[in-house]
């Protein structure tokens, strides 16, 4: 698959022991690290879509914490070399990975896990500003973005 510019993927690394398991997510030693804003999760119940947005300041890193979460990005950006391309990706905790979406990409994610809530940990590049936020929202059946979270 060819990557919207910009976006980045982590393989994460889980250090099992007999008392449960380690993963390192980010660190500010490693190139996909841009700079720390804040950190919080999002959930979404089975089948429920959370999208779109984008972020003209911010840059996103999401991981899956638990459950599934089908993700979508899309590059509406002018003078992108991907302008127009989609991204999808399964994103779980048992596979973990961690998806830098850089700004200006609409992105979303859905439920896919039947029995429990989908959980996404976001490390944004900057913290959120009450009385001006850095989010721009689209429906998410948007006939203007090619992704269909119906599939």
């Amino acid at each position: 698959m060819t990557l919207i510019d910009g976006v980045q993927i982590k393989p994460l690394k889980v250090i099992p022991d007999e008392r449960g398991r380690l993963m390192e997510i980010l660190r500010a030693d490693e190139p996909i690290f841009e700079r720390f804003g804040q950190v919080y999760v999002t959930t979404a119940k089975p089948g429920v879509v959370k999208a779109w947005h984008y972020h003209k300041l911010q840059a996103d890193h999401w991981v899956c914490l638990v459950g599934k979460a089908w993700v979508g990005l899309y590059d509406p950006r002018p003078g992108s070399a991907t302008h127009g391309l989609t991204n999808e990706f399964l994103m779980t905790p048992e596979e973990p990975v961690l998806i830098k979406i850089p700004v200006l990409v609409y992105h979303g994610f859905k439920g896919t896990d039947p029995d429990q809530q989908t959980m996404i940990m976001n490390l944004p590049t900057i913290p959120y500003n009450y009385q001006m936020p850095d989010e721009y929202r689209a429906d998410p059946y948007d006939p203007n973005i090619p992704f269909d979270w119906r599939k």
